[in-house]
């Protein structure tokens, strides 16, 4: 699992991969010497200790906006396919989505994203996936993953 150590979903991904035993990195948009957000500054001393914490900047690089899209950049070429869990107009988890398309990734969107016009566009174009349900989407990363399967 791979997220971005924002607070709300993302803290409870990594919390919840760690609770199962499973992997977890976390790409940050600050230097490796800060922690963003503060509170969870303990919860990256942990996925440091049995994960990977990983940023692309300097380590004293503090938080700043234009940081986290390059952040969402990095994760999208990092990994198979991108799981969109929430994301409005204005959000780093639709850019990802654009962004891990444009690199030749996978893209998940659950059903209940296509309340969004920007969703339902995304779900008509190669290489995106609606799922129904989190077994869905297991069930697809695996195959994801299993044969790097290209549109």
């Amino acid at each position: 699992m791979v997220s971005g150590l924002a607070r709300g979903v993302d803290t409870a991904a990594h919390i919840g991969a760690l609770g199962a035993g499973g992997r977890t990195v976390a790409v940050i948009g600050t230097g490796l010497r800060h922690s963003y957000p503060p509170a969870n500054a303990g919860l990256q001393n942990r996925i440091a200790a049995t994960g990977a914490v990983i940023s692309q900047f300097t380590p004293d690089t503090p938080p700043a906006g234009p940081n986290f899209l390059a952040r969402n950049a990095v994760m999208a070429g990092y990994t198979a396919a991108t799981l969109v869990v929430e994301a409005p107009w204005r959000s780093g988890a639709r850019a990802q989505a654009r962004m891990a398309l444009e690199q030749g990734r996978r893209v998940f969107l659950p059903v209940p994203l296509l309340v969004y016009e920007w969703a339902r566009d995304y779900a008509r174009r190669p290489g995106v996936i609606v799922i129904r349900d989190a077994g869905d989407a297991v069930q697809q990363l695996k195959a994801v993953t299993t044969h790097r399967r290209t549109w």
